[in-house]
């Protein structure tokens, strides 16, 4: 029997999940979280052995990439397939770098679903055909590609913020940020700050 976890911050989300997981004989739901406390308090207790995670769990809370790095750090560690509906590739490349094993998206068939968690368990990487797509994409770049640093400026440029406040949030020199803006445009082959989140955006590279 695989134990899972659900951590969703909708009551109603992880009830349709776990009435659609339960309804397979090897399958079985044992805990659920819509928050980093309860969900590292339920896997210390429960000892999931697949946690369900999205990456989105309201701005008051730590986001999903923040959970899963936490469970992947406790002693016995669930694995981590993210279901979500984000499939940038900023999200992508930083929920695989926290840990989680797999990344399907919450329009998967429910037989996707179950074989993602399946294979999850066994700890093979499960991912939806479009984030396949997309990290495909990036290893191709051979080198071109926008890096993470750059996906982080990015991010902030898409919020608005200015040059003194990207180097603040990144703890580094505007100097430095006017350098990764000119590695960015070069990229992106744009020649501004709203183009470059315009462009980003349209690639997936960073959320709307």
């Amino acid at each position: 029997m695989i134990r899972l976890m659900i951590v969703d911050d909708h009551p109603v989300v992880r009830a349709g999940l776990r009435a659609l997981i339960d309804s397979q004989e090897d399958l079985e739901v044992v805990a659920e979280a819509g928050n980093l406390t309860d969900a590292v308090a339920a896997a210390l207790e429960f000892q999931p052995h697949v946690t369900l995670m999205d990456l989105h769990l309201g701005a008051e809370n730590p986001g999903g990439i923040e959970i899963t790095a936490a469970l992947r750090g406790l002693k016995h560690a669930p694995e981590v397939l993210v279901l979500t509906t984000y499939d940038t590739e900023a999200d992508i490349v930083r929920a695989l770098q926290a840990g989680a094993r797999g990344y399907l998206l919450k329009d998967a068939p429910p037989n996707d679903l179950f074989a993602g968690i399946r294979a999850t368990a066994r700890g093979e990487t499960a991912l939806a055909p479009s984030v396949a797509a997309a990290l495909v994409r990036r290893t191709s770049n051979h080198g071109a590609g926008v890096t993470e640093r750059e996906v982080q400026v990015l991010d902030l440029l898409a919020k608005g913020l200015g040059n003194k406040d990207i180097a603040r949030e990144l703890f580094v020199s505007e100097g430095t940020v006017k350098s990764h803006l000119a590695h960015v445009y070069t990229k992106l082959g744009v020649d501004s700050r709203a183009g470059a989140v315009a462009v980003a955006i349209e690639r997936r590279i960073i959320r709307a």
